[in-house]
C-alpha cells in the first residue's frame, strides 16, 4: 500500500526511506546500521553515532532525521540546518511531546526544511500539529487521507498566536 502523505496542503508521494533501529538497539547498532543512497530517514542516535561520515556524503541533503518523544531536540541543534526534512513520531495517539518538539524546532532553532508528523496521529490532531509548526503529515494506513487533509481547513480563524500565524486575532484586526 502506497504511503499517504500530506505536505504544504496536498496529497503527493513520498520518496523518503525510513530506517528503523530495532528496540532495544545500542549505540554500537546505531554507529553499525548501514544508510543506503538516496533520501533517507534515519532515527537520531544514528545521526548521532555517524555523524561524521554523513556529513561527508555526496549526497549529504538527502539525509533527515526521526525523532522519537524522549530524544531531546538540544542534542541535535547545531545540525537542524543540515536536514531536509525532520520527522517527530507520535507512537500514540495521547503522546503529546512532539508538539513541544516542533515548536523548539521552529521557534527555538529556526528550523525551515520540511518537518513532518508521523505514527498515531489522526483526522482531528492536524489541524493542531499545522499550528506547532509540521506541514507535512503521514497519515497511517486505514485512514482516509482525503478527510485528513480536509481537517486542516476545520478552523476559519484562530484567535491564539502558533507557529503558523504568530499574530493573535486583535492585533490582526488592529493592523
Amino acid at each position: 500500500m502506497a504511503k499517504q502523505l500530506i505536505k504544504h496542503g496536498q496529497l503527493v508521494d513520498d520518496r523518503w526511506q525510513a530506517l528503523a533501529l530495532a528496540d532495544g538497539a545500542t549505540d554500537g547498532d546505531a554507529a553499525a546500521l548501514p544508510i543506503p543512497a538516496g533520501q533517507v530517514i534515519i532515527p537520531a542516535p544514528v545521526w548521532l553515532a555517524q555523524r561524521d561520515a554523513l556529513c561527508s556524503r555526496a549526497d549529504a541533503g538527502d539525509i533527515a532525521v526521526s525523532l522519537a518523544p524522549t530524544f531531546r531536540v538540544e542534542d541535535i541543534a547545531q545540525d537542524v540546518q543540515r536536514f531536509a526534512m525532520i520527522a517527530v513520531e507520535f507512537p500514540k495517539f495521547i503522546d503529546g511531546r512532539g508538539y513541544s518538539t516542533a515548536r523548539l524546532l521552529r521557534e527555538r532553532y529556526a528550523y525551515r526544511g520540511e518537518l513532518r508528523a508521523v505514527g498515531n496521529i489522526g483526522r482531528d490532531q492536524l489541524f493542531y500539529l499545522k499550528r506547532v509548526g509540521f506541514d507535512a503529515f503521514l497519515i497511517p494506513p486505514g485512514q482516509d487521507a482525503a478527510a485528513a487533509l480536509q481537517s486542516l481547513n476545520d478552523f476559519p480563524e484562530v484567535y491564539q498566536g502558533a507557529v503558523d500565524q504568530p499574530l493573535p486575532l486583535f492585533r490582526r484586526r488592529t493592523a
